[in-house]
């Protein structure tokens, strides 16, 4: 096997600057193919892999560069891995993966994630954020740190600040916007009901647009205000358009045998740098396939 120098070209920062305004200054090849190296697990500073864009080098650093056209990333049928930095990951999921695991050990997004990091040899773990159901596919924030990971869930609703959601609704809706807000909460039989008057429930508030819709299905996009378990699904069904495939809160019509939903839009502050990071997602193809 060749040994670990021939698979890297070295190099030493003689000037201080963010490591991938260096890459760009000094590496031979396009932009697109150095931000996929550094992206792809393929830049090491002093010995350690690094795919933050802005990391602060100093002079003396050493700068590593894979040769190799692959290195390792993230495979798996049910997790994307959109965006990595030393603090977090984001993710989009498919349907049929739980978020984290259950008491079953059921497939689940965190372990996904964890083999992955030890398979790059980082020194950290998966931590949970924000859940999707099993059944709902998009994007999710996981920490790699059990600080970041709690300053964003104490910060939440001041962190995130835009969190949208695309969904297929049963029918035409009657009306193109608006936004409905009540009480809810579980029974304890664990479905969430919702109330117009204070239930003891968690208040709730959901803004709705549709986007499309055809004398069968509307395809609408759901807005945030809060997060709270199972929200757009009772607030849909509440509508009398509950989510396709819905099979706790809808009303049978499943065209594409999955439940219809999908986190498609997450911006959010970064914890540690505070700068806006910004996701978005395509609509599934099974999803706009309705409206064609």
């Amino acid at each position: 096997m060749p040994n670990r120098e021939s698979l890297y070209s070295s190099y030493i920062v003689k000037e201080g600057a963010q490591l991938l305004d260096w890459l760009l200054a000094n590496l031979k090849g396009s932009r697109t193919k150095i931000k996929a190296t550094l992206q792809g697990q393929g830049i090491k500073v002093n010995g350690k892999v690094v795919t933050q864009h802005d990391f602060p080098l100093m002079p003396g650093m050493k700068i590593e560069v894979s040769k190799t056209k692959r290195s390792i990333t993230l495979k798996s049928r049910y997790v994307k891995l959109v965006y990595e930095d030393d603090y977090l990951v984001v993710v989009e999921k498919k349907p049929g993966i739980l978020s984290m695991a259950t008491r079953h050990n059921s497939l689940n997004v965190k372990t996904v994630l964890d083999e992955y990091f030890h398979a790059t040899k980082q020194n950290c773990q998966a931590h949970v954020v924000h859940r999707l159901d099993r059944d709902t596919s998009g994007l999710l924030i996981y920490a790699k740190d059990k600080r970041t990971a709690l300053s964003m869930e104490t910060d939440w609703h001041h962190t995130v600040y835009d969190r949208r959601y695309v969904a297929v609704l049963s029918g035409p809706m009657e009306t193109d916007e608006g936004t409905i807000a009540n009480w809810l909460k579980d029974s304890k039989i664990y479905v969430t009901y919702s109330s117009l008057v204070d239930n003891g429930g968690k208040y709730a508030v959901t803004h709705f647009h549709v986007l499309d819709r055809t004398p069968y299905h509307s395809l609408v996009e759901f807005k945030l205000e809060t997060g709270r378990k199972n929200q757009i699904r009772v607030h849909a069904a509440d509508m009398g358009h509950p989510v396709c495939g819905d099979r706790k809160y809808g009303n049978g019509d499943d065209p594409i045998e999955r439940l219809c939903l999908h986190a498609y839009v997450l911006c959010f502050y970064h914890p540690v740098t505070h700068r806006p990071m910004e996701f978005q997602t395509q609509i599934p193809h099974s999803f706009t396939a309705l409206f064609k």
